[in-house]
């Protein structure tokens, strides 16, 4: 998307997120800044371990200062939850119990459709050490867990804050293969174009003895044609090439009239 930042709008919506007993201020900071990437912005602590405020989340957050300004912190998960109407316990390991197990793409499109109807929605993600307590997942409506790799699952709390975000932000994109901003676009050459570039270059490379030898000539000159002929060459590209080939010509000339 072009424009100043000025012009940029802050999306500023979506699920609470609930960091159950946060260690370290570094960690809470990248949670911040990841919730800022996607969209994210209403974050609660339950019994930080090193007290808050903390100005190492904030350096962390990397400017996602409405992030941490906007922090609530609460002593108890229940009293954290207590508005939502709908909360996802984040785990890597099998719990007991009868709770729905969701991907993170069907519980992210669930968020959305519960926020579009005017639900309070959280996400509730644990320690950096051991996650969620059996009892604190007995306090969510569902599991969310994340296709990782069963040897190795034990995901970084900020990782896990930033999979959720990327996936609730998609869940509202009308294509979610848009990008927010596209290639220049391009002038297709002509075959006019691209002849008069062969030969340019067939020109400086004939001054420059490049067609040795003689009899090969031909093919040689077949194969450079095969190299760019290979996909369709755009005006602003041959334009390019062409430049190329009068700098060598600019430079040919300055040598010359050095050694005169």
């Amino acid at each position: 998307m072009a424009g100043t930042n000025s012009e940029r709008t802050m999306i500023a919506e979506g699920p609470v997120v609930i960091l159950v007993n946060p260690q370290l201020g570094e960690n809470i900071g990248m949670v911040a800044r990841a919730m800022a990437n996607f969209g994210l912005a209403e974050l609660r602590l339950v019994d930080p371990r090193d007290g808050w405020p903390s100005e190492t989340a904030r350096a962390a957050a990397s400017k996602a200062d409405h992030v941490i300004d906007g922090a609530r912190v609460f002593d108890r998960l229940e009293d954290a939850i207590a508005d939502l109407n709908f909360v996802y316990a984040t785990t890597a390991r099998s719990r007991d119990g009868f709770k729905p197990v969701r991907g993170p793409t069907v519980a992210a499109r669930t968020l959305r459709q519960r926020f579009t109807a005017g639900e309070r929605t959280g996400i509730l993600f644990g320690r950096e050490r051991w996650g969620l307590s059996n009892e604190e997942v007995a306090l969510a409506d569902e599991i969310v867990t994340f296709p990782v790799n069963p040897a190795f699952a034990s995901l970084n709390i900020a990782q896990a804050v930033l999979l959720m975000s990327y996936e609730w932000m998609k869940s509202g994109m009308a294509d979610e293969a848009e990008t927010p901003f596209q290639a220049v676009e391009q002038t297709p050459a002509t075959k006019e174009d691209l002849f008069g570039f062969f030969g340019h270059l067939e020109d400086a490379l004939d001054a420059r003895g490049y067609f040795r030898p003689a009899d090969k000539r031909p093919r040689m000159i077949e194969n450079l044609r095969s190299v760019f002929t290979r996909r369709a060459m755009s005006l602003q590209e041959i334009h390019v090439l062409r430049g190329v080939i009068s700098s060598f010509d600019r430079y040919r000339r300055k040598e010359n009239d050095d050694n005169d």
